[in-house]
């Protein structure tokens, strides 16, 4: 789950992070009356869950009150695009105006899993304020890296290292080891997947601020934090995923035109791998799961053909505590109730297998059988891109 900077930024303060003085805005003149109280100039930030706001044009400076409400103004409403965004972009609908402060250096810190190490690993360089996944690819040495035991957690001695690292005053240390504690302290007690400050800002006065702020949140750990539900932005995230968490479904939308339907998240993925494989790409990833009912899977039907992109379906299930026939009765019951037209492809063994190969050919609707995994790819590829007709079920 992610949230937008201004809301990461007041759990960070929980830790004593150290944050810019600031609030968010709904409107102009709720920006206006924010840069009025926080006296001088104000830097107006656009919030939407995307990196590169600065360059898209969703950070701006303002001089006076008068030039906060008019750059809020601008901002509210617009489609703003970045390299995260991708060309669709999105429409602002909240800032944040904070104070501005007087830059001397900007660096970066970040947490992230380290799933190959089973670990949290702390990240922090002095090529701040840039993207870091420029910064890795062209320069990897400039990033900093210390590994967390869960079991003892983030160690003084890692901090102080990451500081001198920096190449940080000897005055500035203890500070930067203070400001990276609490920075891990707030990861781990929010059960975070991600923490990072960039541009982790060193200002004119000694002071270390986050000047920017992302959190993301461990959804398998959101039970023992309710009080993040009030956080979800719906806006931000994809309807047709924010439709399928409703009925508790994996379902991540890709930029392909063959539609998954699998249960497992591993299956799910060497699924999407074989769809590669035969030369065609994955439309999304939808993980039904092993118990999902026969409404489930007609609601995951129904959400995976809601994207246009969509041009041919495969259907691959291992029958366990998932029945084949209980996949293909929901999928039976969403394909009439959608008066599908385009091709599917379906690869089913495991459980009641035949029972569901029985339900498909009853149906009088077309399908197409896949053999095998590779089969299943092969027939479906070929169907989105109208190679060949559509087959009728074995």
């Amino acid at each position: 789950m992610k949230i937008h900077e201004y809301q990461a930024k007041e759990i960070l303060a929980k830790y004593q992070v150290k944050i810019p003085r600031g609030r968010p805005a709904m409107t102009s003149e709720e920006a206006r009356k924010i840069a009025v109280e926080l006296g001088g100039p104000v830097v107006v930030k656009a919030q939407i869950h995307a990196g590169g706001r600065g360059k898209g044009g969703g950070v701006k400076l303002a001089r006076t009150p008068e030039e906060a409400g008019r750059l809020a103004g601008q901002m509210l409403g617009m489609k703003l695009v970045t390299h995260q965004t991708g060309p669709e972009g999105r429409i602002v609908q909240r800032l944040l105006v904070e104070e501005a402060l007087h830059i001397k250096k900007e660096y970066y810190l970040g947490i992230v899993i380290d799933r190959a190490a089973g670990k949290p690993v702390f990240m922090a360089s002095a090529a701040g304020g840039m993207e870091i996944e420029e910064v890795a690819a062209k320069s990897p040495e400039l990033i900093l890296k210390e590994w967390i035991d869960p079991g003892t957690g983030f160690q003084a001695y890692q901090a102080r290292k990451l500081a001198f690292g920096l190449e940080l005053a000897p005055e500035l240390v203890n500070k930067a080891v203070q400001f990276m504690t609490a920075l891990y302290q707030a990861f781990q007690s929010s059960d975070g997947s991600l923490a990072e400050i960039n541009p982790f800002l060193l200002t004119e006065e000694g002071d270390f601020y986050a000047l920017d702020a992302k959190i993301n949140f461990d959804d398998n750990a959101l039970f023992r934090h309710k009080e993040f539900a009030a956080l979800r932005d719906l806006n931000e995230e994809d309807p047709l995923e924010v439709d399928a968490s409703k009925y508790n479904l994996n379902y991540i939308k890709l930029d392909g035109n063959v539609g998954c339907m699998v249960n497992g998240a591993g299956l799910a993925m060497a699924t999407m791998d074989i769809i590669k494989y035969a030369g065609g790409m994955p439309a999304n990833f939808l993980d039904v799961g092993g118990g999902a009912s026969a409404e489930q899977v007609k609601n995951a039907f129904r959400i995976l053909m809601s994207d246009k992109n969509v041009k041919a379906v495969l259907i691959n299930i291992f029958g366990g505590i998932l029945r084949c026939d209980t996949l293909a009765t929901g999928v039976v019951e969403a394909a009439k109730e959608l008066a599908l037209s385009i091709p599917i492809v379906v690869r089913m063994e495991g459980t009641n297998v035949d029972r569901g190969r029985q339900i498909l050919k009853e149906s009088g609707l077309n399908f197409t059988v896949g053999l095998n995994m590779k089969d299943a790819a092969e027939k479906v590829v070929a169907l989105a891109s109208h190679a060949v007709p559509e087959a009728k079920v074995q």
